[in-house]
């Protein structure tokens, strides 16, 4: 199922405005122990009923899939014709949607409609590949993204970057705080790596380059086919995983995977620190900074430019700000 943008800011915006509106879209309350992830008060009860429709389907996958697909946004309209909360492309939905609050309509823009539309989907594409090789649960979420006519195709996940950054997002959102949960990144952690992201300025980006100990020659290639094999540097990414491994949190490679590590906040929230995401949905994510205060991050830009201070409305796609938490770590 394609993905779409949760919210679109033009650029200009000032950033309190940008980041209003962004956890606005995405919901602020926080849920009971049934689901460990925040969604708006609403839909919780619909989530935990839907998310127990089969046994690959949890209450907090559903609730990760559908902050991906739409940051809960009802009238969500992707430019490919997906709608809804959940994003039904209308054949799919002209096949698979059902009347889940019994008055007689199935409406893709009725979320009590179309959340257990959605895991009702979810289950019926579990058991088109359920004899596919691997975890079932990815094998799933990437046939929800990509058909189940590409994960039977390729044994597994198939090797598009969308289809994987979807099905990583959205594994790391559903399991992140499970199990006891993480901590957010203290005010000492932040300070520290705001310092050590500070240390870098100036130096060189490089595609794929960065790691935990600091600068490093980098792979091939960018999407415009530059490579950063004779660059010794940072991407985007790169720079934000050094910077918070200086204060003790390891942060996963890319941008998606950090995003679906870290804790979004609310926009009298925003400190020093936190990590600034651009893309139209969480599967796409495409660039992450470090904010530091006053509408500004530091970040790695792009191919050609060096590690530098940017305002937060440097690009017209800003999706979210999120907060690290100490259970990072984990492999997703």
């Amino acid at each position: 199922m394609k993905s779409t943008t949760a919210v679109t800011i033009g650029l200009g915006a000032t950033a309190a405005v940008v980041v209003a509106a962004l956890v606005q879209a995405a919901g602020e309350d926080p849920i009971g122990t049934a689901l460990s992830m925040s969604v708006p008060a609403e839909y919780k009860s619909r989530i935990e009923d839907a998310g127990n429709t089969c046994p690959e389907v949890t209450p907090n996958l559903l609730a990760a899939l559908l902050t991906q697909e739409s940051g809960f946004n009802p009238k969500a309209r992707s430019p490919v014709g997906a709608q809804g909360i959940a994003q039904f492309m209308p054949s799919t939905w002209e096949t698979h949607g059902i009347d889940g609050n019994g008055d007689g309509k199935r409406d893709v823009w009725d979320p009590e409609d179309a959340i257990p539309s959605s895991a009702k989907y979810l289950c019926t594409i579990a058991e088109d590949v359920e004899n596919v090789p691997g975890d079932k649960q990815k094998n799933m979420l990437a046939a929800y993204n990509a058909g189940s006519g590409a994960v039977q195709k390729y044994g597994g996940v198939p090797p598009y970057e969308e289809t994987q950054n979807y099905v990583r997002s959205i594994t790391a959102l559903a399991n992140q705080h499970q199990g006891g949960g993480g901590k957010v990144a203290t005010t000492e952690q932040a300070a520290t790596a705001i310092n050590a992201a500070k240390g870098m300025l100036g130096t060189p980006y490089s595609w794929g380059g960065g790691s935990a100990s600091g600068p490093s020659t980098g792979t091939c290639c960018s999407p415009s086919g530059r490579t950063g094999k004779s660059v010794s540097g940072f991407d985007c990414s790169g720079l934000t995983l050094y910077a918070y491994a200086k204060s003790g949190i390891t942060l996963p490679r890319t941008a998606a995977a950090q995003y679906a590590a870290s804790e979004p906040v609310k926009p009298g929230n925003v400190k020093p620190g936190d990590l600034v995401f651009y893309g139209s949905s969480a599967a796409t994510i495409h660039h992450v900074g470090i904010y530091v205060g006053d509408g500004w991050m530091i970040d790695a830009p792009r191919p050609g430019t060096l590690v530098r201070y940017s305002p937060m409305d440097t690009m017209s796609d800003l999706f979210a700000v999120a907060r690290p938490t100490s259970n990072s770590n984990k492999e997703i």
